[in-house]
């Protein structure tokens, strides 16, 4: 009897649910045709949400580590102000960045470690002594005597000297009925114009809504004129030091190919070294070595750990995807934001040859880089071949190991065997 009574119900349901299905069908027949079709509008809408998003990753990162880079060069120009010597703030951004990058070592690269012959060892002494030791130092002298703004610019020079040392050492063949070595020559020129502009023009200050009206003496404003000269060959300097280390580094990385936190790790370890060194000439008093629990310290952790290893896995992850070209050419944005920061922060007064130079410097870089681009689209397809300009990426100083910006501290990725610089080993 139970049963009977449940096969009742049971039969009394599905005729119940057939009822309303006919009768939603009869009198409600646009239901059935407009979910369907809005859901699946609704599906492709998600789906092109998500791939706006993947594809958007990139743009994000390198946006990110611009602001990263920016931040780096206002807390150093602001440690430096302070008195803080600029051989210490090398020595122990360098050990930072050591630190930082020393487990990924320990995690990923263990097995398989090139043999340490002399002449590996040669190696890995000249990057240290040509990126933490000379260029960074450097890089701070000339950020001290001038202002974030104008180091920033500056740097931007790094692909179009690293374009000159390429030709110099017979990596890069000029083949000037191309027109990619044409852009990557003139670029080359205007880029060098810009920072002769920057050097030797100053101009008038141009006042921003925000900045304060200040008035100069002509006795301070002639020191600065001095000191603006002296700060502008000092980064050239880093520049020309900075090119210097990429072109060799991409020999170095035939041997460390496959270990470049290996690399990095050691050119980070042997610079701290010789900055020490350097330090214990330079300064005679115990008293710079002392840091606390101040901006002097912000500065070097955060040089040493934001902008060198975390600027380093970023671009990595970057340039894997959309290549060296496509990292580099956000380094003109970080010069944008340290430009607005200095003068709200640090009322930064920013100079009409300063204006005019960046923009040359901009326009210089870009060229280089669309012929690099260029390059290595002929280069994939096969017609051209072999000898290829390392790509920059600064990655830790502006002090950088990032790309193009004197941001990060030594990293340049090396693609293969395909012209390329920072993140950047970066």
């Amino acid at each position: 009897l139970r049963k009977k009574k449940f096969t009742q119900s049971i039969s009394s349901l599905s005729s119940f649910s057939l009822s309303l299905y006919f009768f939603l069908e009869n009198h409600f027949k646009f239901l059935f045709i407009y979910f369907p079709k809005r859901m699946g509008k609704l599906i492709s809408f998600f789906n092109c949400c998500n791939g706006f998003l993947e594809n958007s990753k990139p743009y994000f990162a390198m946006i990110s580590l611009q602001f990263g880079y920016a931040g780096m060069n206002i807390i150093s120009k602001v440690s430096l102000s302070r008195g803080m010597s600029h051989y210490v703030l090398v020595v122990y951004r360098h050990a930072f960045a050591t630190a930082s990058i020393a487990p990924f070592v320990l995690f990923f690269e263990r097995r398989g470690q090139p043999r340490m012959t002399f002449k590996v060892f040669i190696q890995i002494f000249v990057l240290a002594l040509l990126g933490p030791v000379i260029d960074q130092n450097f890089y701070y002298a000339g950020l001290k005597y001038t202002s974030p703004t104008f180091s920033c610019a500056m740097s931007n020079m790094l692909p179009a000297m690293t374009f000159v040392m390429a030709v110099i050492f017979r990596m890069e063949k000029l083949e000037m009925k191309k027109l990619r070595c044409q852009a990557k020559v003139l670029g080359t020129l205007v880029t060098v114009g810009g920072a002769m502009l920057m050097t030797l023009y100053k101009g008038p200050p141009l006042q921003m809504p925000w900045s304060k009206n200040s008035h100069l003496t002509n006795s301070s404003e002639s020191s600065n004129n001095k000191d603006w000269f002296k700060g502008s060959i000092f980064l050239i300097i880093a520049t020309l030091a900075w090119a210097s280390l990429f072109v060799l580094q991409n020999q170095v990385l035939k041997t460390y190919k496959n270990h470049q936190f290996t690399l990095t790790t050691l050119v980070c370890f042997m610079g701290t070294l010789q900055a020490i060194a350097v330090t214990l000439v330079a300064e005679h008093k115990a008293s710079v070595w002392r840091i606390g629990w101040d901006m002097n310290l912000l500065a070097a952790a955060y040089a040493g750990i934001v902008t060198s290893s975390i600027s380093y896995y970023v671009q990595g992850l970057v340039m894997k995807k959309r290549g060296p070209v496509f990292a580099t050419a956000f380094s003109p944005l970080m010069m944008i934001i340290v430009a607005i920061m200095g003068s709200f922060i640090l009322a930064e007064k920013i100079f009409l040859g300063g204006i005019i130079g960046s923009i040359l410097i901009v326009f210089g870089l870009y060229s280089v880089l669309w012929g690099k681009h260029k390059e290595n689209l002929e280069s994939k397809s096969g017609s051209d071949h072999d000898n290829e300009i390392p790509e920059v990426i600064k990655a830790s100083n502006n002090s950088q190991p990032n790309i193009s910006n004197n941001n990060s501290i030594f990293i340049s990725m090396p693609t293969p065997e395909t012209p390329t610089k920072p993140n950047q080993i970066p």
